[in-house]
C-alpha cells in the first residue's frame, strides 16, 4: 500500500464537496469538483463524462427524482503520484422522508484526483454497490458505522 498523500486534507475536501453537491441536489455543485474530461460511473454501470454532461445530467436527474441523501467515510487517500491521489469511500445514502440508511443502497466510492494547476479535481468517481456477498454482519457492521457517521 502507498504512503497516503501530502495534500489528503485537500482530497477528502474534495470529496466532501462532491457529497455536499448531490445533498443539495445541485447538478453544478456536483460538477464543480470534475475535471473538465472528469467521469463518474454511477451505481447502476451508467457512464457520465465531461464535466459539462456531467451537469446536464445532474440537473435532470434532480429535477426528475427525489434523490437520497448521501453520508460517507473515507476510508483512505493513497498518493499514485505527485499529482494523482486515490480516496477510498463507503458511503450510504437516507432515502427522502427516512430516518436512517438504507442498507440496500450503500456504496464503496472509489475516487481518482488529479492535480491541475494547483487544484484538485475528479478524474474518475465509481461507484459500486456495498452487497458483501450477502454477509449480513458486514453489512450490518457498515450500517452501523455509516448512521454513527450522520
Amino acid at each position: 500500500m502507498s504512503a497516503g498523500h501530502p495534500q489528503d486534507t485537500q482530497i477528502r475536501a474534495l470529496y466532501a464537496r462532491f457529497l455536499a453537491g448531490w445533498n443539495q441536489r445541485s447538478g453544478v455543485s456536483v460538477s464543480s469538483v470534475f475535471a473538465d474530461d472528469g467521469e463518474i460511473i454511477d451505481f447502476d454501470g451508467t457512464l457520465r463524462s465531461g464535466r459539462l454532461s456531467i451537469a446536464a445530467d445532474m440537473r435532470r436527474m434532480f429535477s426528475e427524482h427525489q434523490t437520497p441523501a448521501f453520508v460517507g467515510v473515507v476510508r483512505s487517500v493513497r498518493k499514485l503520484t505527485d499529482n494523482v491521489a486515490v480516496l477510498h469511500a463507503v458511503a450510504g445514502m437516507v432515502p427522502p422522508g427516512a430516518d436512517a440508511v438504507d442498507p440496500a443502497l450503500h456504496t464503496v466510492h472509489v475516487l481518482t484526483a488529479v492535480e491541475d494547476g494547483g487544484r484538485w479535481r475528479v478524474a474518475v468517481l465509481q461507484s459500486t454497490p456495498a452487497r458483501y456477498g450477502g454477509r449480513a454482519d458486514a453489512l450490518a457492521a457498515l450500517t452501523a458505522e455509516l448512521e454513527a457517521a450522520r
